[in-house]
């Protein structure tokens, strides 16, 4: 497939766990809400194409999850009884569903801030790069430097630190970017490069921010390295093992992360 002759778009789902299982997402949210609508776990299963089965169970793992039914039997009465959603029940959909927009509207500005990303699928494969932005930084516009195509933008973090980012002048106008304007950066931790405090180098990527290790958790290939930084924030880096045995990473010492302006995704609020 060629990339460049196919429209990508971000997409994502919201699920919840409970200490790692999985209580629920938009399939079990929607069993419930039908069932408070119909009354019958019957209905509400063949409404939302489940089976008999599947719904009982899907409803008694929720309710075990919970910590408390989130669904009630009913018995006896004319009808023969049936099925209904507690208060925790109802409460549970009714704030799924603001968290579920909440998160549509945060992926719909993801998307139209992913400019190029057709064209960058196939280098993002090649370099088997983690795609989900682990580091997100709320702040402010401090600076705005326009361009024929693409402008600069300073996001002034918590602590005073500064991120900047490049992005095209068409996506500064939709976003309302502006000097004081409040928006988010987010970065991938792969796309972080520590750097040992005690080097001196003169460096082109624009963005290095500084602070002591609070946590280092080795994996089988990979290293996720988390840097504290002024204000309370975190950086966190995803490095090679070999890296953060050769560096001698400890807890409590000082790193800078690095990273190019062209790393960082800005977004606003909806």
């Amino acid at each position: 497939m060629n990339a460049k002759n196919k429209e990508i778009t971000l997409q994502g789902s919201v699920w919840m766990t409970v200490d790692g299982e999985n209580l629920g997402g938009q399939s079990r949210i929607a069993l419930l809400a039908q069932l408070a609508e119909s009354g019958s776990i019957t209905q509400a299963a063949k409404a939302v194409k489940m089976s008999y089965k599947a719904a009982w169970d899907a409803i008694d793992t929720m309710n075990n999850l919970a910590g408390e039914p989130l669904v009630e039997r009913l018995t006896g009465g004319k009808g023969g009884g049936g099925t209904r959603l507690t208060k925790r029940g109802e409460q549970l959909v009714n704030n799924f569903r603001i968290i579920e927009q909440e998160h549509r509207d945060f992926i719909a500005q993801l998307d139209r801030q992913a400019v190029g990303i057709a064209d960058d699928f196939l280098l993002i494969r090649k370099m088997n790069m983690k795609t989900s932005a682990r580091n997100q930084f709320l702040g402010k516009v401090s600076q705005v430097k326009p361009g024929a195509i693409n402008d600069e933008i300073e996001l002034e973090i918590a602590g005073g630190q500064k991120i900047v980012a490049i992005i095209t002048h068409e996506s500064t106008q939709e976003l309302g970017l502006q000097i004081g304007a409040e928006a988010f950066a987010l970065i991938k931790a792969s796309s972080i490069i520590l750097m040992e405090e005690d080097r001196k180098a003169r460096l082109s990527a624009r963005n290095q921010l500084t602070g002591n290790i609070s946590r280092i958790l080795p994996g089988a290939v990979n290293t996720e390295v988390v840097v504290e930084l002024a204000g309370g924030a975190t950086l966190a880096a995803i490095i090679t093992n070999e890296s953060a045995t050769s560096m001698g990473l400890v807890v409590g010492g000082t790193v800078t992360g690095l990273f190019k302006a062209s790393s960082v995704i800005l977004g606003v609020a909806g």
